[in-house]
């Protein structure tokens, strides 16, 4: 419900807005987000929406949200909201297209990878600022010695290889990603056949892992796509996201 503080008889009352007054975020011209909170409706209540566009194999990166639940509504295209559920350790993939929904409870661990270009998800939130937690944040800002010590990992070279997520990713893979080498490592690791499947073509290597595109989705080009929904051209790439700290920090 709507603040009861609110003055309905000021002036500033706001009823209707424009999301593309606000970009949320941009990664290039096919994928980016807007979004409208109470920050731009101030009679919105209890609630918050991003607007996503997505091309094929293009990634809401690994996060999660500690004080809303996302409900996923797929406009066009098609993807897939992949989830840890935490009370049976179990990872869920749900594939969705037009008119289809997949909801994720609050604080649950999860991702949306876009598999048709002209993507276009609506994420409905029951909180007026969502906040959220991602993983290229988790990986970059948790000291190397102690994931390394932690997990018995060898500290040198897990070093190298988050080495390149120097900022918050939201929509991945990077514009930089090179597809035929791991990034943070020496040397060149061209992406190999799925040898266990061989229905499915090739796939690149992830940057920061290693580890081939998952084959449960096969697209061909996994990482590193190209193809998709133009933004309008006055779009900037000024917003960049925080840490944990809700919309609010972005604009």
């Amino acid at each position: 419900m709507a603040v009861s503080y609110m003055d309905y008889t000021s002036p500033s009352v706001q009823f209707t807005y424009d999301l593309s007054d606000n970009l949320y975020y941009q990664k290039d011209r096919r994928n980016y987000i807007l979004a409208l909170s109470i920050q731009q409706l101030n009679t919105l209540g209890n609630m918050s929406i991003l607007d996503i566009y997505l091309s094929k194999g293009n990634v809401i990166e690994p996060h999660y949200h500690q004080n809303a639940s996302e409900l996923v509504y797929c406009v066009s295209g098609a993807a897939v909201v992949s989830l840890i559920n935490p009370f049976t350790k179990e990872l869920r993939h749900f594939p969705i297209r037009p008119r289809q929904v997949a909801n994720v409870p609050q604080g649950w661990w999860h991702y949306e990878i876009a598999t048709e270009d002209h993507t276009q998800l609506l994420a409905v939130f029951d909180a007026p600022i969502p906040e959220i937690i991602t993983g290229s944040d988790l990986l970059r800002l948790t000291p190397a010695n102690v994931l390394a010590h932690t997990y018995c990992l060898n500290e040198p070279q897990l070093k190298e290889v988050l080495a390149p997520i120097t900022d918050t990713v939201i929509i991945g893979p990077p514009s930089d990603c090179k597809t035929d080498a791991v990034q943070g490592l020496t040397g060149s690791h061209p992406a190999k056949a799925n040898s266990a499947n061989p229905a499915y073509p090739p796939y690149p290597v992830h940057p920061a892992t290693g580890h081939s595109a998952n084959p449960a989705y096969s697209f061909p080009g996994y990482y590193g796509q190209t193809h998709g929904r133009p933004y309008p051209p006055d779009a900037e790439y000024s917003q960049q996201p925080g840490v944990g700290n809700g919309w609010g920090h972005w604009y």
